[in-house]
């Protein structure tokens, strides 16, 4: 159930009630009149690049975000720690306004390469979306399914070769848009992207108001969010951490 329609009901049902005792009716879904937003989850995918931009790209009037996987059901994150819901299998999908793939773990993107049935439901999509995009190392997946063979392209900034080995050029930016694809950089970038893809599926006014909507205003603590500032130290106890936090 969609969090704006529990607060609706809540506010209608809940004045002088109280909330927590007010029976909130079921959500009826709405015919799509907005972008058709379909997520790809895979085992161990990292939590935020799915759900980064779900949260941006939900919010753009009319549009639906779904969760797929090779099976419905939850599928866990690459810590182990946390599992999203994915409501359809690939195969009930045929046709999407936007493909989001997430990134995971070195491990989970290797696994999703011995996936031909993915691999090939990504190349089936992408021929009809207007938008196929990606979130950190879910470029190389993107990459393993044959799509940026002579594009520019991002990815996690300690996947540059690798990315590069799969046929596209390697560009150090948050996100980069060549063609229809659009691949963004290491986790948090992948909030960017949604940004940038919500003003191509709206306009500019739209997207500004949804990163108000959101908040978005990073201003970490610290001035270390790429190789270049972190230096070599840092970036060797980044990888550390990742690899010790994964499953």
């Amino acid at each position: 159930m969609r969090r704006r329609t529990v607060l609706r009901a809540a506010t209608v049902a809940g004045v002088g009630a109280g909330v927590g005792t007010a029976a909130v009716p079921a959500a009826v879904a709405a015919p799509a009149t907005g972008p058709r937003i379909g997520i790809l989850l895979y085992d161990r995918f990292s939590l935020l690049d799915p759900t980064g931009p779900a949260e941006i790209l939900a919010r753009l009037p009319g549009a639906t975000v779904t969760m797929l996987a090779e099976r419905p059901g939850l599928v866990r994150t690459d810590t182990g720690d946390v599992a999203l819901l994915a409501e359809k299998s690939i195969d009930e999908v045929r046709e999407l306004d936007v493909l989001v793939v997430p990134g995971g773990s070195e491990r989970a993107v290797l696994a999703v390469f011995e996936r031909p049935g993915v691999l090939q439901w990504i190349r089936g999509i992408h021929r009809r979306t207007k938008w196929t995009t990606s979130v950190c190392t879910g470029s190389m997946i993107l990459g393993k399914a044959g799509l940026l063979t002579g594009l520019r392209a991002t990815t996690y900034w300690s996947g540059k070769a690798y990315l590069e080995s799969l046929g596209a050029t390697f560009v150090n930016e948050r996100y980069v848009r060549d063609g229809k694809i659009i691949t963004s950089a290491g986790v948090s970038a992948g909030q960017d992207m949604a940004l940038y893809l919500a003003s191509l599926l709206a306009d500019d006014r739209t997207a500004q108001a949804l990163q108000l909507a959101v908040e978005y205003d990073p201003r970490p603590p610290f001035d270390t969010g790429t190789p270049d500032k972190a230096g070599p130290e840092l970036q060797a106890l980044a990888l550390k951490l990742l690899a010790e936090s994964q499953v």
